[in-house]
């Protein structure tokens, strides 16, 4: 694992954000990175280039050079799976001590405008923890979503629900920032279980061992914010088979919690 460029000096009330990168050398917008971080002082791009076999890295590496110390590359030789790559970008990133961490996809599907909007949703002195972007049609909104994927989100969705005992809307969407605690380390401290939706996973460590009157109080933890705008971006990795697996991986999670902590998921 290799850094490109220097990591951010820590400065208070910084946000890191980790960008998980695989064979993304045809659909990653390296400008638009570049011009937001310039406008935003207290940003920082983590990038994860997670074993591409394209010219990802190369891409990546000419970036970060272009922006010695607002944007960084971890090299990650050989593929890990967008898990994996998240985790190993988020521990890097808390290196810097940034008063909030979180991940957005490399296809900027999510707007990175979205970025203080979820910043927004959790001021200074809440209780919040995690403000995670949510795809939700309403009017006023730029939702654009295929048709399958959206009805497909919707079955996942509820499931999800059910397993963690909480009224979540939308786990997947690949925009998130946690607020740094003493705790925030353990959540990225061991490897997932799951592949593909280590975000349930993240919301199912935080919440094991609490008890059933303080999982009633999730929203003043948890928050999700209706997206301005979203728009599925050609190229996606996600196939049709996939929520089949995410089907299982939500036993996995919901068995692995519940045998660990002896608290009902």
């Amino acid at each position: 694992m290799v850094r490109a460029s220097p990591v951010l000096d820590p400065t208070p009330g910084h946000v890191a954000i980790v960008v998980p990168c695989h064979n993304e050398e045809r659909r990653l917008m390296g400008e638009t990175f570049l011009a937001h971080a310039a406008r935003h002082p207290w940003l920082h791009f983590t990038f994860v280039n997670d074993g591409s076999s394209d010219g990802t890295g190369t891409l990546l590496a000419a970036l970060c050079e272009r922006s010695p110390g607002r944007l960084s590359l971890l090299d990650l030789k050989s593929n890990q799976g967008k898990a994996e790559a998240v985790r190993r970008g988020v521990l890097s990133a808390l290196e810097a001590g940034p008063a909030w961490v979180g991940y957005w996809d490399a296809d900027l599907a999510t707007p990175l405008e979205a970025i203080e909007d979820l910043l927004a949703a959790a001021p200074e002195g809440s209780s919040v923890e995690l403000a995670m972007g949510s795809r939700v049609r309403l009017l006023g909104r730029d939702i654009r979503r295929r048709a399958m994927r959206h009805y497909a989100g919707r079955v996942f969705a509820t499931a999800a629900s059910l397993t963690l005992g909480i009224p979540v809307y939308d786990t997947q969407c690949g925009a998130k920032l946690f607020r740094v605690t003493e705790t925030t380390p353990a959540l990225f401290a061991e490897p997932f279980r799951s592949r593909w939706i280590f975000d349930v996973e993240l919301i199912a460590r935080r919440l094991a061992g609490t008890t059933a009157a303080e999982r009633a109080r999730v929203g003043e933890l948890i928050v999700e914010v209706p997206l301005r705008q979203w728009h599925d971006v050609k190229g996606s990795k996600v196939r049709p088979l996939d929520l089949v697996v995410a089907m299982w991986e939500l036993v996995v999670i919901a068995y692995g919690y519940r045998r660990r902590h002896a608290t009902p998921l």
